[in-house]
């Protein structure tokens, strides 16, 4: 079994408290303070017991510290989950919604979802839900529109009768301010 990795020469104890004090995210903070306890010649069983952690997780830390400095002790933001679709297939599913389905080779006069998805997946071979498909569409910016349902049974040349006959609901009203006494 090997030695503790040592921890890099150019920070002392005193610099990563104060640079702890100044760090605006406690877990880094956390683990300054902890690897000051290194610097300051402390074992690193309890620099553990200060940091709340294992030793394999104070060696995580002193690797990371040793590579990138007090940068290397601040959390990370996750990757997170690849892309469903790349830079291409993207342009080609927005031309695709721009251009609109064609009824003589598509049989159908608007996309759906579901039809997105089914093309997607015999496109590109890439097996996605309607909510993941969906998804895509709102960061490409495009929102669902849907028209305002009217009766069957409605009148437009009643409707425009109403309109110009109705009067407006908001009328200037008279002056009825008191008068000023002199």
């Amino acid at each position: 079994m090997g030695g503790a990795i040592r921890l890099r020469t150019d920070f002392t104890g005193d610099h990563l408290r104060t640079l702890a004090k100044q760090h605006k995210e406690a877990a880094c903070t956390r683990r300054l303070l902890a690897l000051s306890i290194i610097y300051d010649g402390g074992r690193r069983s309890d620099a553990a017991r200060f940091g709340g952690v294992g030793l394999q997780i104070i060696r995580d830390w002193v690797l990371r510290f040793n590579a990138k400095g007090p940068a290397g002790l601040e959390t990370g933001k996750a990757p997170g989950r690849k892309a469903l679709l790349n830079e291409e297939q993207r342009k080609a599913l927005t031309s695709l919604v721009d251009s609109g389905p064609q009824f003589e080779l598509d049989g159908i006069v608007r996309w759906r979802l579901c039809d997105l998805v089914r093309w997607i997946e015999k496109e590109f071979n890439i097996t996605a839900s309607r909510q993941t498909v969906g998804r895509e569409l709102r960061i490409m910016g495009y929102r669902k529109l849907s028209a305002r349902p009217r009766h069957h049974a409605q009148d437009s040349k009643a409707i425009d009768a109403f309109k110009k006959t109705s009067q407006p609901l908001w009328q200037k009203s008279a002056n009825v301010r008191p008068k000023a006494k002199k």
